[in-house]
């Protein structure tokens, strides 16, 4: 049994795709989401069905693998069982954790009752709704402190997914203001991008870092390294270095922690709450319990490999090797070994940066790169086809085609599965 369809847990069931081994993948959502693209859900290029493929679908052809949407909310590890939230369990021989992170605002319950995410594809659609709503209510208003505030949008958190939303978020603006909404002086508009380090993109080299800052300020953004929130409510943020911006739009981008699910807790966790396992992604004392992905700290040379989709997808065909290799009654011959491809982020238009081992991408050549890469990881050659459609007409036309605010009325059917505490990554 598989709980939860993010990256790794998604590669380990595709791993025992018509194998000899029944498969129970169970999730809150009945579809894979593709993250690394929710930006472009939030900043009005793409729809929520162009980065994500229904389950049901991806395993039609496989009779040995079955999909239940449901929300689990304990792991019975000494009975071997799983509990939803809606009463049902279901017994495993193996069991893969694979629930994924969640946003951490450490501690702070104004972080999280001010801030918009999109960790998930209602909140990318939440906040590309937000967005187009400042927008229009800062047409509506005559108050010119509050005509101000609406356009002005703050991200917290200067890592790969804070940078590439912040950069479509300028795009977006740009491309819109002069031609749809005359009231408003393109200049009114104020993209704020905090980070607490001394440098945005952390992960990155620090050359790659100070480029990718170069080409923010270039295109408007300020840029505030070395600062952290202090103070954030509905209509406005406190930095650290005194500053007080008044704003509608707070985005947080500053941090994930992984998922805990009931049960589990009396397992080994590092600082960031991250099950502790052994060379074969096994917890400790439990020889039929895997974690993988942002739920499991692995270390190589020293260091936890960071929550990122690459690690979770060789974690999850590792994990599934290993899963054949027991029912064989085989020993797993080699341990977990992480393979570093690299770790890219976009710019915006013609911009990207790269850090592939020792090759690293800038400008044109990174952006194209990172282009490829995301093209071949997404599922389905559908979503491929209308991704690549859509990137190129608004390369051409500089035109982004979801500039529409709707809503979806609550349904107590549909929401159920989706309400409890796993979260896939």
């Amino acid at each position: 049994m598989i709980v939860g369809g993010g990256f790794g847990g998604l590669a380990c069931a595709r791993g025992l795709a018509g194998k000899p081994v029944d498969v129970v993948l169970i999730d809150r959502r009945d579809y894979h989401q593709f993250t690394p693209l929710l930006y472009q859900v939030a900043s009005a290029l793409l729809t929520a069905p162009d980065i994500a493929y229904p389950f049901r679908a991806a395993f039609r052809n496989t009779r040995n693998v079955s999909f239940i949407h449901a929300s689990v909310t304990r792991v019975d590890l000494e009975h071997r069982m799983v509990h939803t939230r809606d009463g049902g369990s279901v017994a495993y021989d193996c069991l893969v954790l694979a629930t994924g992170s969640e946003n951490n605002y450490f501690g702070s319950p104004a972080l999280a009752a001010n801030t918009l995410s999109m960790k998930t594809l209602p909140q990318a659609q939440r906040l590309r709704n937000h967005v187009l709503a400042c927008l229009d209510r800062a047409i509506q208003t005559a108050d010119a402190d509050e005509r101000r505030s609406w356009p002005t949008f703050v991200v917290i958190g200067g890592g790969p997914a804070g940078v590439e939303f912040t950069s479509a978020l300028t795009e977006l603006l740009k491309l819109v203001l002069g031609r749809e909404y005359p009231e408003l002086d393109p200049g009114s508009t104020r993209l704020v991008l905090v980070e607490g380090m001394d440098r945005i993109l952390p992960p990155f080299p620090a050359w790659l870092g100070r480029y990718a800052d170069r080409v923010l300020r270039r295109r408007g953004v300020e840029v505030l390294t070395g600062t952290l929130v202090q103070q954030a409510t509905s209509d406005g943020v406190l930095l650290s270095n005194g500053q007080q911006i008044a704003t509608r739009t707070i985005v947080w981008s500053a941090g994930v922690r992984a998922t805990a699910l009931a049960e589990t807790e009396q397992a080994s966790r590092t600082r960031a709450g991250r099950l502790v396992t052994d060379a074969h992604m096994r917890l400790a004392g439990q020889r039929e319990v895997f974690a993988v992905g942002d739920l499991a700290a692995v270390t190589i040379n020293g260091t936890e490999l960071p929550m990122l989709s690459p690690p979770a997808m060789q974690e999850g065909r590792h994990v599934a090797r290993t899963i054949l290799a027991d029912t064989r009654g085989e020993t797993p011959r080699k341990p977990f070994r992480y393979r570093d491809r690299g770790t890219m982020a976009v710019i915006g238009r013609n911009a990207a940066v790269a850090s592939i081992g020792r090759l690293h991408l800038t400008g044109l050549v990174g952006w194209i790169a990172w282009l490829v890469v995301h093209l071949y990881y997404l599922i389905g050659f559908r979503n491929r086809a209308v991704v690549l459609v859509k990137w190129a007409w608004n390369y051409l036309r500089k035109d982004r085609p979801i500039r529409m605010i709707t809503r979806i009325d609550a349904d107590p059917l549909v929401d159920e599965p989706a309400q409890g505490s796993q979260v896939s990554e």
